[in-house]
């Protein structure tokens, strides 16, 4: 960039308000400047007409009434009938016999060209300019359709140009205060309104010092906010899923990785230990080399999913659909075991398909178990979160064990004549607390009910 586009460009930074506040109240303070100035200018104007009118009107009634003392004769003659108050002839009016000043009253010259001007004319008007300016008006004096003489009135302009520059004077002062209140009550109003703004602002501050888990909220906001606060809701989810999938991801990898490396360990402690046989040795190898390669096909999978994953958001996936095709599959699998019902159309959780099926496949697994007739797994949306919840109508969990039976390795009954050695439900809760959730054992009549809460999708 030139330096003098940069410097441009530094004055045009300079000259444009920081704040929003700011810059929506030059925007009103700008539209109602116009408005104003139309509306001052159109005022003045009007007031400017309406004197001119007035002048006008006091001509003519000042000219009439002079003119019902004058009388027209046959031989051109005027004749002044002098009236009870001649006060009417002194002030600024003219009498001429034709062209013959017959009454004149005291006016400066430029008065008195005009009026002779207008001697012997209709009905007309003329006007005189400074340092005197008036105005006058000439009315004829007939005697049938003869003109014989005229009256010409005049008035000052003064007062009237007075009255309209107080007018003009006091209609700018006018504006002035009305726009500078104009844009301290704009700049109020819109500090009011953006108010919001700046508290969900700080808000987001604090949770990203933090790190909270909360979100904004459509509630008690303006409809424009409201929809503001649901896309960043929205876009937290889904930044809190992303987060969580790559947790889950570097967990998982972590987790399938630390068995081959524990054999890899073991193995070569045991070939160091002392001289093997060859046979021990070559099975030792195998091994190793087994969980080398077993080691690098999971490398390779989480790289490759991470490679080829599209540009939708991973870890999201809806309840009820997942549950449908688990319910699937364990009836193919398990024919014999009572059906299972999916209740709820929408429930979007912020866990990827394969991690949801993961925390309901050991709660299905359980309730197959000890289910007499029914399973039932019912999804529902809930604020911020989403829920299944598997029931089924079997002997439930005994009081005395409650809670600890999500203990690893913990049954209720030992002795009950079921397969299982009681870790599923512990692996369900530690995938679900992973994925940022929960799995808790409801208190039902008959049977048993575990509600599993995720994060929402």
């Amino acid at each position: 960039m030139s330096p003098r586009l940069a410097r441009r460009s530094r004055l045009s930074r300079l000259r444009r308000p920081a704040t929003l506040r700011s810059r929506l109240a030059l925007v009103a303070l700008a539209t109602s400047a116009i408005w104003v100035i139309v509306l001052t200018a159109g005022f003045n104007l009007a007031l400017s007409a309406r004197l001119g009118q007035q002048a006008d009107d006091l001509l003519r009634t000042r000219a009439s009434a002079v003119a019902a003392t004058v009388e027209g004769r046959p031989d051109g003659r005027v004749i002044i009938h002098e009236p009870t108050d001649d006060r009417a002839l002194d002030v600024g009016v003219w009498i001429y016999q034709g062209h013959q000043l017959i009454e004149r009253p005291t006016a400066p010259g430029e008065s008195q060209t005009a009026a002779d001007r207008l001697a012997g004319n209709g009905r007309t008007f003329a006007a005189t300019g400074e340092p005197y300016a008036s105005r006058l008006y000439a009315l004829p004096v007939r005697y049938g359709n003869k003109q014989v003489g005229t009256v010409v009135a005049s008035v000052g302009l003064d007062p009237y140009r007075s009255t309209a520059d107080s007018a003009l004077a006091g209609s700018i002062g006018l504006a002035l205060l009305l726009l500078g209140g104009i844009y301290l009550v704009t700049r109020t109003v819109v500090g009011r309104a953006l108010r919001p703004v700046a508290e969900m602002s700080a808000q987001a501050a604090r949770w990203s010092e933090r790190g909270a888990a909360d979100r904004f909220g459509a509630d008690d906001r303006p409809a424009e906010l409201a929809s503001l606060a649901a896309g960043l809701d929205e876009l937290l989810d889904r930044l809190a899923a992303v987060l969580r999938h790559e947790q889950q991801q570097s967990a998982e990898l972590s987790h399938e990785l630390r068995t081959p490396l524990a054999r890899i360990t073991a193995e070569t402690d045991w070939l160091i230990a002392r001289p093997r046989e060859e046979a021990e040795q070559h099975a030792s190898h195998e091994a190793i080399a087994a969980a080398a390669a077993g080691m690098r096909e999971i490398c390779e999978s989480l790289l490759s999913e991470a490679r080829t994953r599209t540009g939708q958001t991973p870890g999201l996936c809806a309840l009820p659909d997942v549950a449908r095709d688990l319910a699937a599959h364990w009836a193919e699998n398990h024919p014999d075991a009572p059906p299972v019902t999916v209740r709820g159309s929408t429930a979007a959780a912020g866990v990827s398909a394969a991690v949801a099926e993961r925390i309901l496949g050991p709660l299905l697994d359980n309730a197959r178990r000890y289910a007499v007739r029914t399973i039932t797994v019912e999804c529902a949306q809930r604020p911020g979160a989403a829920e299944m919840t598997v029931t089924d109508d079997g002997p439930g969990v005994p009081p005395e064990v409650g809670a600890a039976v999500f203990d690893p390795g913990r049954r209720a009954e030992p002795d009950d004549g079921h397969d299982g050695a009681g870790l599923g439900l512990a692996l369900a809760r530690r995938l679900a607390r992973a994925a940022g959730g929960d799995i808790e054992l409801a208190d039902i009549d008959r049977g048993a009910a575990f509600v599993v809460t995720l994060p929402a999708g």
